[in-house]
């Protein structure tokens, strides 16, 4: 019983690290927009590209770093990566031209994939013998810190001037900065644990049922944007709800993760709960969907509280999705590779996004209604895949796999003391 208390101080570090940084990305993401059309003068199909070509090459990076990660120790991959957001994101205060804005915009995607990479394997080793209870609970304080980070930026877009996006950008930078600080002081540096034989760098690629979860993870990560882009479009430009109604439902979205997350995830902690869990997402999602599409069909009185409910039963839905993630991608990846697995599933749900706007403006809003249930449909689906594909992944894990675990935690443990 004395691992999991002493693994609560790295626990607590890492999500002051978190939520510092996820402030920053708040302050930064609500107005970066803005800043790069109305104070760089950049075309907004300019800015498209550019962050287009930006996520797909930041992407290279997620299997790499995560093996540097395993090879080295995670906190020391994980500070480098930081490192590099924060001067890139201090470098584009000092942009002017769609060159230099590809450039910065790149190097920091490529950042924030060695990042995402090596901060999963830094969780798995934090987490202990929980890793995705811990995660899930993180998650909690990122949204909380996501949440402060769009209400301060909702002061700079008020003021709209060149030193009000100036001071976002710099706050970011400093965020990452300071997450940084906290982890270098606060986490310790874990060491890497003993690799197999016949260990291999694109061991993952091989690994047949989690690369069919990666892939399921991908595609259901298109339910993110469903409510960040697609259902402010369609209440916007198809229905008569109140402009207020978009800022509610983000607001309800962010408050019901915030609540919900760790309660939740606390109670989906093994493979097999994490394929339920992502059964239960599927048909939340197939309620959710139709009811966003009927917001076009009711009184304008109406809509916004139709909106509201259909976005509470989504954000719950994507609260077991990510909690049922969390169990799956902690719970089926080799203790010594943990960076390597979470580099490709982070490139697997970074492609995910990067097909979203299209899937869903196109396919989605193309088709009206039909595309709304269609939708539904298809987060059912790959829901319903959950289970068979955990029971399948589970199927395919060495007996021996605890015992390398509980190893592992002792010898975390010791090298706190």
């Amino acid at each position: 019983m004395s691992a999991p208390r002493a693994s609560l101080a790295p626990q607590r570090a890492l999500i002051a690290s978190s939520f510092v940084s996820r402030v920053g990305n708040g302050l930064f993401n609500t107005a970066s927009v803005l800043y790069f059309t109305l104070v760089v003068h950049l075309p907004a199909a300019q800015v498209g590209v550019g962050l287009t070509i930006a996520g797909l090459v930041g992407l290279l990076a997620g299997i790499p770093a995560g093996n540097l990660a395993d090879r080295y120790g995670p906190r020391t991959v994980w500070l480098v990566a930081v490192g590099t957001q924060a001067v890139t994101m201090a470098a584009f205060v000092l942009i002017d031209d769609w060159a230099t804005f590809t450039l910065v915009a790149t190097l920091d995607r490529l950042g924030a994939t060695a990042s995402g990479a090596a901060g999963g394997a830094l969780v798995a080793r934090a987490g202990g013998e929980r890793p995705a209870a811990f995660r899930a609970r993180l998650r909690t304080f990122v949204n909380l810190g996501v949440v402060l980070g769009t209400v301060g930026a909702a002061f700079a877009v008020s003021v709209d001037t060149r030193t009000a996006y100036t001071v976002l950008i710099l706050a970011n930078a400093a965020s990452f900065a300071l997450a940084g600080l906290i982890a270098l002081a606060a986490v310790p540096n874990y060491r890497p644990l003993p690799r197999p034989e016949g260990h291999r760098h694109w061991t993952v690629l091989s690994d047949r049922p989690y690369v069919t979860f990666a892939a399921l993870y991908g595609a259901m990560g298109l339910q993110y944007q469903t409510v960040s882009l697609l259902l402010p479009i369609w209440l916007s430009a198809h229905t008569d709800a109140p402009r207020w109604t978009v800022a509610a439902v983000y607001a309800v979205n962010s408050g019901v993760c915030v609540l919900l997350q760790s309660r939740i995830g606390s109670r989906v902690e093994t493979p097999r709960q994490g394929g339920r869990a992502f059964r239960v997402a599927g048909l939340l999602f197939l309620v959710s969907c139709p009811l966003m599409a009927l917001t076009a069909d009711v009184p304008v009185w109406v809509a916004p509280g139709l909106a509201v409910l259909a976005v509470c039963a989504h954000s719950l839905g994507e609260v077991w999705e990510s909690s049922g993630g969390y169990a799956l991608g902690f719970g089926l990846a080799p203790d010594h590779a943990q960076g390597q697995y979470q580099g490709f599933l982070g490139i697997s749900f970074g492609a995910g996004q990067a097909l979203a706007p299209v899937v869903l403006t196109t396919a989605v809003l193309g088709l009206g209604h039909a595309g709304w249930l269609l939708l539904g449909v298809f987060f059912a689906a790959l829901g319903a895949a959950g289970p068979p594909v955990a029971a399948w992944a589970e199927r395919t894990r060495p007996p021996e796999r605890e015992e390398p675990r509980a190893a592992q935690g002792r010898s975390d443990a010791a090298q706190r003391s």
